[in-house]
């Protein structure tokens, strides 16, 4: 199977996981809380993991998963060698509960440790995502690339660690700077979603303080192959090992006009 079959039949699986989102009706969405502020898993979630175990395994059988839900969620040393699955079921489950459709299903696929192919789908919209190491990126297959705006003339999305009240102040006082520099501000609930919208230059710049390593695997694939820059909140290189910061931009921002917190601070 070439790395171009491997990735739509991903995204073929991903878009029935969708369907399991769309299913949804009425309030009972069998939700749990889990350790954070705001942090909850819903019966949807562990539907939408338990099918993309199924199906991701049997589409490349010698990978290992990761998953956000009901599953193991650390990242191992044995996952840096062959191919890794990693998986947030729903992105955005706290906007899925309230019926604020902006929620995503993410997939990325390391091979030895590294980023290789990238698929996010936002069922409402019926937009895919998808990206494979060298390829380029697409949206609904057609070619994508990030803004090449400079920072004045860009949108600013950011995630507002919800999980982390520590980090709240911190937040907001950054993306009061990124107001100041850019066009205006977004915040959309979902990281994968806002990674989509750097990638295909709908906003120029996206940063949030603490995320999951899912919540940022498939992205970073995406984003790359349409020219934009990920790293660490600081200006570092991802390390893809677990949870991190994360700062996203397209190609017209000068790496002179961002603004990086003090380390202490983090």
């Amino acid at each position: 199977m070439t790395d171009r079959q491997l990735t739509e039949k991903i995204a073929e699986t991903v878009k029935e996981a969708g369907k399991i989102i769309l299913s949804a009706s009425g309030t009972d969405y069998g939700t749990d809380s889990k350790q954070g502020h705001a942090n909850y898993v819903t019966k949807y979630d562990r539907k939408v993991q338990e099918f993309l175990h199924e199906r991701l395994s049997s589409l490349l059988p010698e990978a290992s998963f990761l998953g956000e839900e009901e599953g193991e969620d650390v990242f191992r040393e044995k996952y840096r060698k062959g191919w890794l699955f990693i998986v947030d079921p729903i992105d955005g489950t706290t906007n899925f509960i309230k019926g604020y459709y902006a929620s995503t299903v993410s997939v990325g696929l390391f091979k030895d440790g590294k980023p290789y192919i990238g698929v996010i789908y936002q069922p409402y919209l019926d937009h895919i995502f998808t990206a494979c190491r060298g390829c380029g990126a697409f949206d609904n297959g057609k070619k994508i690339m990030s803004s090449s705006l400079p920072l004045c003339d860009s949108i600013i999305a950011f995630g507002t660690s919800p999980y982390r009240t520590d980090l709240w102040q911190k937040t907001m006082k950054l993306a009061g700077e990124y107001l100041m520099k850019g066009q205006d501000l977004r915040r959309s609930g979902s990281a994968a979603w806002d990674c989509c919208m750097v990638a295909c230059g709908a906003a120029g710049l996206y940063f949030e303080f603490s995320l999951g390593l899912w919540d940022y695997a498939a992205g970073a694939v995406i984003i790359r192959e349409a020219g934009g820059v990920i790293t660490d909140i600081y200006g570092d290189e991802l390390k893809f090992d677990g949870p991190s910061s994360v700062l996203a931009y397209g190609r017209g921002i000068d790496p002179a006009e961002l603004v990086y917190p003090e380390r202490s601070n983090a």
